[in-house]
């Protein structure tokens, strides 16, 4: 049978069973669109945990010294020098990265002008020196070197840092909202050795300078500002505190792939991973992936139902259209004909609830975002959207209407193509 006729024959046969075309286009749309709005939601609540809240470069591996360590015995635990040049001889390390913390406490207390408000506040201040290739693309004054004693000391703030001011301290202080650009060049009073909650080194003097925030990195001190690591090694020998072994080192792999092996090694070289965030992020996105699986494992249900409703609905019209089949057949129509016209009524009435469902899953969520935009209160990495619809999710929702409504159809196809004419015809 030609496409053209095959065309014409389901066209008159979805317009006389409408109402029936019309519920069973109906469930599978609310199946398809349950299934694509959730998978949608769980698609960007991940984006925001793996882009916002956790960043993390799947090649990037962070290597602490252990809690415990036996390295005088088993030759191994202490980062000084030798063991950051065997860590940078590993074959699959592309680039090495080495941090210092700076060994003392530090206070700040600023009285002053603060973009257009006064503000006198006292903090403790966690400082730790990084390699400048680290950070590097995120520094957007000056270089990120050791300036020397007696002048501003280049700082990086971290943007999660920024963020979780903007949406909780500065509302409830009345403060500004800040943009990082708005914080370069900004510049605020510390003293190392210092500290308003901790205790200080007994025999090491207070050094007092200032801290002049250059950028705002992804990779800087959480709860901290980010010093150059030269920086840092001046400041602990002036403090008169250990600056010869590091507190991290951070390893940058060829590839994803060579990220086990690297950790593997170091493993075995005393040293630990420091993966806290990192499973932590997988902790939380697992959660959230198993929100996600038991919604679309319901959605997917709404889909059976709705192909089991296909399955009746065509049943009971294959019953009630036995003669016209069987005159069908009596014509010239073989039995493949007969199957290919129920699976393309089918197929119709598939697409149509699959491409409704999808598009009324994707209009949902901008209704929401909307709604979430101007009613839900300014929180810590609220995002613009709360879903993401790649477009295999999209095609996927219409595909798997179509594939709902063609395996509910399956059985009556085969029914009708065994239609026997001239039993049919002879009543």
């Amino acid at each position: 049978m030609r496409l053209a006729a095959l065309s014409r024959l389901v066209r008159l046969s979805l317009a006389r069973e409408r109402r029936g075309a019309f519920f069973s286009a109906f469930g599978v749309a609310m199946g398809v669109g349950a299934l694509v709005f959730f998978v949608g939601l769980g698609l960007g609540v991940g984006r925001v945990i793996r882009e916002k809240i956790f960043p993390n470069d799947a090649r990037l591996v962070d290597v602490v010294p252990p809690a415990v360590s036996l390295g005088s015995f088993l030759g191994g635990g202490k980062l000084d020098a030798a063991m950051v040049e065997r860590l940078q001889a590993l074959p699959d390390v592309e680039k090495l990265h080495r941090k210092m913390s700076v060994r003392v406490p530090a206070a700040s207390l600023y009285n002053g002008d603060f973009f257009g408000r006064r503000l006198r506040m006292g903090v403790d201040v966690l400082a730790v020196g990084v390699d400048p290739g680290l950070v590097e693309g995120d520094v957007q004054l000056g270089k990120f070197v050791d300036p020397g004693p007696g002048q501003p000391l280049p700082v990086l703030i971290s943007t999660r840092l920024l963020e979780i001011y903007n949406n909780t301290f500065a509302p409830a202080r009345k403060l500004p909202r800040l943009a990082p650009g708005m914080l370069v060049g900004f510049t605020f009073p510390v003293d190392f050795n210092r500290s308003y909650v901790a205790a200080s080194q007994p025999n090491a003097p207070v050094i007092s300078s200032q801290l002049q925030v250059v950028g705002a990195s992804d990779r800087a001190l959480l709860a901290g500002v980010t010093l150059p690591l030269d920086t840092a090694v001046r400041l602990n020998r002036e403090l008169g505190q250990d600056a010869d072994t590091f507190t991290g080192v951070t390893l940058v792999a060829r590839s994803p792939g060579a990220v086990p092996d690297i950790v593997a090694a170091v493993k075995e070289m005393g040293l630990e991973i420091d993966d806290q965030e990192r499973r932590l992020a997988e902790n939380v996105g697992a959660a959230v992936t198993l929100t996600t699986s038991a919604l679309a494992l319901l959605s997917i249900l709404i889909c059976v139902l709705a192909a089991v409703n296909i399955a009746h609905a065509l049943s009971a019209s294959v019953r009630a259209r036995a003669k016209e089949i069987g005159v069908m057949q009596a014509v010239g129509a073989s039995r493949s004909d007969v199957r290919n016209i129920v699976l393309a009524e089918a197929g119709v009435v598939g697409l149509i609830g699959g491409f409704l469902g999808t598009l009324a899953a994707i209009l949902l969520a901008l209704v929401i975002d909307r709604l979430a935009a101007s009613y839900l209160p300014q929180f810590p990495f609220k995002p613009e959207s709360f879903f993401s619809f790649p477009w295999t999710v999209v095609v996927g929702g219409v595909v798997l209407g179509l594939l709902a409504a063609v395996a509910g159809a399956w059985f009556p196809s085969h029914r009708a193509a065994a239609t026997d004419p001239a039993r049919t015809l002879a009543g």
